[in-house]
């Protein structure tokens, strides 16, 4: 490849991987009663755009799963799974106030997928099999939501749909100056691997620490929750050297060394 070439790529993905930081669209969403909250957010797309699309996607996954007869239809786990998500959701608004009038919702999809998630808007959905095929206690189930309402509580979905959008604006700037096809797919990649999945990685360990914050305010015993990490490492998770560069998730025995410190730090009162 030519050295010219090169370097134009270089520069692209460059200058796309110095605007993120520092083109920021508002302050962070998450209050200072947060251990994860030194951090500023690109917000590049509006908070209502983004709130519209998970309502139509929520409403579209509870149309189908009742259509097919799998929604709710465990009356014991989905009365627990409920009552966890009424504790994390009177909780979360100690670290953002404004949640407190979102349309919280929970259910649960018989399912064989091992997830949960909650959607911006506090539209929560947890899968039978995540519950039921790793036999999670009280604390493992309440890590593992309170995880999943902290990416919507900060709003992980609408910051990378904004980095994606300055991204997409740079290299079709980098277009306008007649920088070639070629060039511009090795400028994604860089940003790829330099930007994206390590700016994904940021949002699963501000999830990991907020949801385990959270949690823990709620009522639940953080070190025995972390337990459901280890479970799922167990399913067959492994992400070390290349693999955790080129993962939206941090490396297993990072996180789980991380969670165990702050677990330890919650309990101690500090």
């Amino acid at each position: 490849m030519p050295l010219k070439q090169s370097l134009m790529a270089l520069a692209v993905a460059g200058v796309m991987a110095l605007s993120a930081p520092t083109m920021v669209g508002c302050v962070s969403n998450t209050t200072s009663n947060s251990s994860t909250t030194d951090r500023s957010q690109l917000m590049l797309v509006s908070e209502q755009e983004v709130m519209t699309q998970s309502a139509q996607a929520y409403d579209e996954v509870i149309a189908q799963a009742k259509a097919q007869g799998v929604l709710n239809t465990n009356k014991a786990l989905t009365a627990r799974v409920q009552k966890i998500g009424d504790r994390l959701i009177a909780k979360a608004p100690t670290f953002r106030a404004d949640c407190a009038q979102w349309d919280w919702e929970v259910n649960v999809i018989t399912s064989q997928e091992l997830n949960a998630w909650c959607m911006a808007g506090g539209k929560i959905a947890v899968y039978t099999a995540l519950v039921e095929q790793l036999n999670l206690t009280d604390d493992e189930l309440a890590t593992v939501m309170g995880h999943e309402i902290a990416h919507a509580l900060r709003e992980h979905v609408r910051e990378q749909m904004s980095t994606q959008t300055l991204k997409q604006g740079a290299l079709g700037i980098a277009s306008l100056f007649g920088v070639s096809n070629t060039t511009l797919n090795i400028a994604n990649t860089l940003a790829e691997v330099g930007v994206s999945l390590p700016f994904s990685r940021s949002h699963e360990t501000e999830a990991d620490e907020l949801g385990l914050e959270l949690m823990y305010k709620a009522g639940y015993d953080p070190q025995k929750g972390i337990k459901i990490w280890e479970k799922m490492m167990a399913q067959g998770s492994s992400n070390s050297g290349l693999a955790a560069l080129l993962s939206t998730h941090p490396a297993d025995d990072e996180r789980l060394a991380n969670l165990t410190q702050l677990a330890a730090e919650l309990k101690a009162g500090k």
